[in-house]
């Protein structure tokens, strides 16, 4: 956890942080941050220079708020330009060493400016900010991101199925079965515990779930994993990208965020007397997400090539509804088998990719489901089956381009709160700029402009 004020001396513990990570061949350390596009972004320094990082941190400019997905800068009415500079300082409790980049190990960072105090538009603080709120109410959440991405092969700029077979086939398995096996191997010498593995429906794809964790936890787990992914990918000649579309017209890939909220009796997804078991605070909780989901569509899946996912009739979530076992909706409520609902039971929403910094994700979610709590918000009727096909006039579609998603961010008060005016307004600059620079390519620029992104 780090504080709120650059520390004023080198944390306790270091030196015996430095001896075992040196122990264990670690020689350099790599530091990143996720931007408002969701690139994370990183600087690294050797093992000996970690405990000046840690004391008065790395420099970085602020210029990186208002970066675009390709890279560009764009200029906000508070961020954007050449001038100043942050302070990245990082959080050593969630320090590791990466086993798939021998040498190495990876922190994230909190963000400060040069005075010492944290940087308003910090993403990762703004999700712990959010956190600590829901749980002054007595409320906490537990999450995480099912990851979907799609294998290539190697030594080609076009994409190329690394591993073929029919969806969720055993051939495909086969296929990325000594992937998988290292894979998973490798997280779990991470201190990532893995739910599952298995090939998914697109070219190429398949997918991995890990274990709950608290709301920046599990953002941070996040970036762990995919960088994992890639890295193994990479020893077998393979290419891994977490692109929400690798081959235009085919279905694409989703970062899905399952959560569940708790008090100090536990699980509030099960015993109650709300829509499948809900108790009246988790109903409160999802209603809100679901009033917001418009505004959490430029947060979590807001690039313009995340619309060539969000398509009806393929389980993408771009429906503003929600329902039990409903993967049409955007949020998909998990009840568990009978004996596992106090630990099983939760909501999965479908909307989002691996576009999204998984920080703003995190907190946005939290900050829209706590509004609904304040409000004392009820869920509407639940939908089943696809509203497409069954012609439901009543069922609203989330947005279905990037400039749709950014108004409706900006007109969001209950995340215009939250973030506060700095960092919504970089996230909204952000997200106006590549719609606008974007709005007219073609499925298959998009693709080769994001396709090699994340």
């Amino acid at each position: 956890m780090t504080a709120d004020r650059i520390p004023a001396a080198e944390p306790p513990g270091l030196g015996g942080l430095l001896a075992r990570l040196r122990a264990s061949g670690v020689s350099m350390v790599e530091l990143s941050f996720a931007d408002n596009a969701g690139v994370v972004r990183s600087k690294a320094v050797p093992l000996e220079r970690l405990g000046t990082a840690s004391h008065y941190g790395i420099g970085v400019s602020p210029c990186f708020e208002t970066f675009c997905f390709d890279d560009e800068m764009v200029y906000g009415r508070h961020l954007g330009g050449p001038d100043g500079d942050l302070r990245l300082i990082p959080d050593l409790g969630r320090l590791v060493p990466l086993a798939a980049q021998p040498g190495w190990a990876w922190a994230p960072v909190d963000k400060f400016v040069q005075e010492g105090g944290r940087f308003t538009a910090c993403q990762r603080a703004f999700a712990r900010n959010q956190a600590a709120a829901l749980q002054s109410s007595g409320l906490s959440v537990r999450a995480a991101v099912e990851h979907e991405w799609a294998l290539g092969a190697g030594g080609t700029e076009e994409f190329v199925p690394a591993v073929v077979g029919p969806a969720y086939g055993q051939t495909r398995l086969e296929g990325a079965a000594e992937y998988a096996r290292e894979l998973v191997h490798t997280l779990h010498a991470q201190g990532l515990p893995v739910e599952q593995f298995h090939p998914e429906y697109t070219s190429g794809q398949v997918e991995l779930s890990v274990s709950a964790a608290d709301p920046v936890a599990a953002a941070d787990d996040a970036i762990l994993v995919r960088h994992t992914a890639r890295q193994v990918a990479r020893r077998h000649g393979w290419r891994a990208s977490f692109a929400p579309c690798v081959v235009p017209g085919m279905p694409g890939s989703g970062a899905h965020v399952h959560l569940s909220v708790h008090d100090d009796a536990g699980n509030l997804f099960t015993g109650g007397d709300g829509p499948h078991g809900l108790r009246r605070e988790a109903e409160a909780f999802l209603a809100g997400v679901l009033v917001e989901l418009p505004a959490l569509l430029a947060v979590g899946a807001g690039n313009p090539a995340s619309f060539l996912r969000m398509v009806p009739s393929r389980w993408a979530g771009v429906w503003q509804a929600w329902g039990r076992e409903a993967r049409e909706s955007a949020i998909r409520l998990v009840p568990g088998v009978r004996g596992t609902a106090e630990w099983a039971a939760n909501a999965e929403v479908k909307c989002f990719d691996a576009t999204a910094n998984p920080y703003l994700v995190m907190g946005s979610v939290l900050a829209a489901g706590a509004a609904g709590v304040r409000r004392g918000l009820r869920l509407p009727a639940e939908t089943t089956g696809d509203p497409a096909l069954l012609e439901m006039q009543d069922v609203p579609r989330l947005p279905a381009t990037g400039a749709d998603a950014a108004e409706a961010l900006a007109n969001s008060a209950v995340l215009t709160e939250a973030m506060g005016e700095v960092l919504h307004d970089a996230v909204v600059t952000v997200r106006r700029a590549e719609a606008r620079r974007f709005g007219s390519a073609s499925a298959d620029e998009l693709v080769a402009a994001t396709r090699s992104r994340w």
